[in-house]
């Protein structure tokens, strides 16, 4: 056994905090598919697990069910159980059942690495999906890497992973089903440039995610002739700020055509209230991006004295899912929980799937099977396949096979990353968000 370091003694402590603290909930686990089987993450970092299997292969989920994105990753939670449960009822993996265990990472770095250090040398689970949160990610990827779990995000989109990943830091063990902000910051440049916005200021959570987004963006909307702004005072607020008052007067000013604004939703919504609030959003755009696309967003904010939405007519980007599979999946998700996928569901339901294709195609439970077939079963030659039963019976049969998702096609390539098109979506007037175009970072 390795030696403990304090490293991993402060993630062992953080975990058991995470315990006490799931200890003292009361409130019975739900289960997010409908399955009694199957159970979802408790809140207050703690972990369920379905039923054991043996030698089977062991799954993990890191996702945000409470903190910053709870909004976000509460629509993503679910896919992941679902797709276990669709492997297992077509045979499962490698002619056994698939377990899953799920944990609450917070979107919080340090209770992301607790969570991730669990999932690797407590549960020992082969493959993970998560986290959402670029900076959980990043917390989570080289306790991944060391302990040889394969970690497959949904929603963590910092061109920062793409560089270490060239730099051989992961070792293999990561990939994602959402395209790097590098593709979606030269997008909602362009979203800027075809509406006609010549000066554009930012305002970002100060980290990973935040500031990497920034980075895309300025450089591809200077490259097409337009003005940052604030360039020499770029905005950028603390993760765990409570008031905004400063950082939305600092954004607002120098009189821009458009705001963007990367932001999580808990922190953003506030941040819109105050600059509301300021009387700072009359006659500027404000320009959103995935982060902040929610159902219970414009809520947050809240309404006028007239009784509209404040950020009725903000507009934003989100990595679109129309993939071949989506139909189908939009279909299973009626019938076992009613209504459509939400945000980045079909993500998540990807990576999961990918976890158990790469596992069956490698004939071994293992990360390091996984991580050694990720690419041949998604952008590999063979046989192109939607349903993932039917890409397990192939792979049994020895044959080859190349996925294609829900959200996409989902090529991996060498750097774990994968190339999307972008949705355009705004608020309307009765709250609603909608998507009214798609932008291409090309």
């Amino acid at each position: 056994m390795q030696k403990i370091n304090a490293a991993f003694a402060l993630a062992l402590t953080t975990l058991a905090v995470g315990f006490l603290a799931a200890a003292c909930d009361t409130a019975p686990p739900t289960s997010p598919t409908g399955n009694t089987n199957t159970t979802s993450a408790s809140p207050g970092g703690g972990s369920t697990t379905t039923a054991t299997s043996g030698n089977g292969l062991k799954i993990g989920s890191l996702l945000p069910a409470t903190g910053d994105l709870s909004s976000i990753g509460q629509q993503i939670i679910p896919s992941v159980p679902l797709l276990v449960e669709t492997v297992n009822a077509c045979g499962g993996v490698n002619d056994q059942p698939v377990t899953l265990v799920q944990v609450d990472d917070q979107t919080d770095p340090k209770a992301g690495a607790a969570g991730m250090t669990k999932l690797a040398t407590v549960d020992r689970v082969a493959g993970v999906v998560g986290s959402f949160a670029s900076s959980v990610s990043t917390a989570a990827v080289s306790i991944a890497a060391q302990n040889k779990v394969m970690l497959i995000s949904p929603g963590s989109t910092s061109p920062v992973f793409t560089e270490q990943a060239k730099k051989g830091q992961f070792k293999g063990f990561w990939a994602r089903t959402v395209p790097p902000d590098s593709y979606q910051g030269p997008a909602i440049a362009a979203l800027a440039n075809k509406r006609g916005y010549k000066k554009v200021s930012t305002v970002v959570i100060n980290n990973d995610y935040g500031v990497g987004f920034e980075k895309a963006f300025v450089q591809a909307f200077e490259k097409s002739g337009g003005t940052i702004v604030n360039k020499n005072n770029p905005v950028r607020y603390d993760p765990k700020a409570t008031t905004f008052d400063t950082e939305a007067s600092a954004a607002f000013a120098g009189k821009p055509d458009a705001v963007l604004g990367v932001f999580y939703v808990e922190t953003g919504s506030l941040l819109l209230k105050a600059a509301y609030q300021q009387g700072l959003l009359q006659g500027v755009q404000v320009m959103l991006t995935d982060g902040m696309k929610s159902n219970d967003f414009p809520g947050q904010v809240g309404k006028t004295s007239d009784g509209k939405y404040i950020v009725s007519g903000v507009i934003g980007t989100v990595p679109g899912s129309n993939g071949k599979a989506l139909e189908a999946l939009n279909k299973l998700w009626q019938s076992k929980r009613g209504g459509a996928p939400g945000e980045f569901a079909p993500q998540g339901w990807d990576a999961a799937a990918l976890l158990a294709l790469a596992a069956q195609a490698a004939k071994q439970n293992t990360g390091e099977g996984i991580a050694s077939k990720i690419r041949e079963v998604s952008n590999g030659p063979g046989t192109e396949v939607t349903d993932v039963c039917e890409g397990l019976k192939l792979l049994k049969e020895g044959k080859k096979i190349n996925y294609q998702g829900a959200s996409g096609n989902v090529d991996v390539d060498q750097n774990g990353d994968v190339i999307g098109i972008y949705d355009v979506w705004t608020v309307g007037d009765d709250g609603k968000i909608k998507t009214i175009d798609k932008v291409s970072p090309k």
